[in-house]
């Protein structure tokens, strides 16, 4: 009985898996994007050392903040408060409780890594050095005392976010539950880049250079976990 549930099993995963020359094809395009999101931000860095801001950075933080709803105002303040300490810290620990207590602890060990970009983002600003929006341009919630290029809020939720993300698409079954969940961490990355250029504290540049650098931690923490879980696997000899 359980020979003929391995062969189902195996028979279901060599459907589910993709032809080989798809495979190639999606090797390529992903290698392309770490090339040019790597590029990119690099470039990005680059100019924001030499450019307090740039125009297009004036003109959506004017716009944003031109807006006067008390939803949306309640919203962006709500999004970008999670992402300060503690409370990002308590959050962080919540999802990391969660999986510890489901047994996951490999998933703790590279969710850990995937938290770590915060650390990575933070020594960028030390090396780039940009101000952050002053209150004779925009309006500005709060003046913060460190540089504003990459955004830390930006880079943590794209990283740490998009890789709690990744763990309920690939883990959960399906649910309304795991739906809910995809949903919540979506908007939460989505909308902390406008809460932070909302909230005057972060230039739309600083948001897009995190969620490029983000993008690319994301990629690295999930190569890594692909990598803890195949070594898993292998038969000790």
């Amino acid at each position: 009985m359980s020979e003929l549930t391995e062969r189902l099993h195996d028979a279901v995963e060599a459907k589910a898996i993709a032809p080989v020359p798809a495979q190639r094809e999606r090797a390529l395009l992903l290698q392309l994007y770490v090339l040019f999101a790597s590029a990119a931000f690099i470039a990005l860095a680059v100019a924001a050392h030499f450019e307090p801001y740039f125009k297009i950075d004036l003109t959506i933080t004017r716009a944003l903040q031109s807006y006067h709803g008390a939803l949306f105002d309640s919203v962006m303040r709500w999004v970008s408060w999670v992402g300060f300490y503690p409370q990002s810290v308590a959050v962080a620990a919540i999802f990391i409780l969660a999986l510890l207590l489901a047994g996951l602890r490999r998933e703790v060990l590279v969710a850990l890594f995937a938290a770590a970009s915060s650390a990575v983002g933070a020594a960028i600003k030390l090396i780039v050095l940009r101000p952050r929006p002053s209150a004779d341009l925009v309006r500005v919630f709060r003046a913060l005392p460190d540089s504003g290029f990459p955004s830390g809020h930006v880079l943590t939720a794209a990283a740490f976010g998009g890789f709690l993300g990744f763990l309920a698409y690939t883990l959960l079954k399906r649910s309304w539950e795991r739906t809910a969940l995809l949903i919540a961490i979506a908007f939460g990355i989505a909308l902390m880049g406008p809460s932070r250029i909302y909230m005057g504290q972060h230039w739309f540049s600083d948001t897009m250079g995190a969620y490029v650098l983000g993008s690319l931690w994301l990629w690295l923490s999930i190569k890594l976990y692909r990598r803890v879980k195949h070594q898993s696997h292998v038969p000790q000899s």
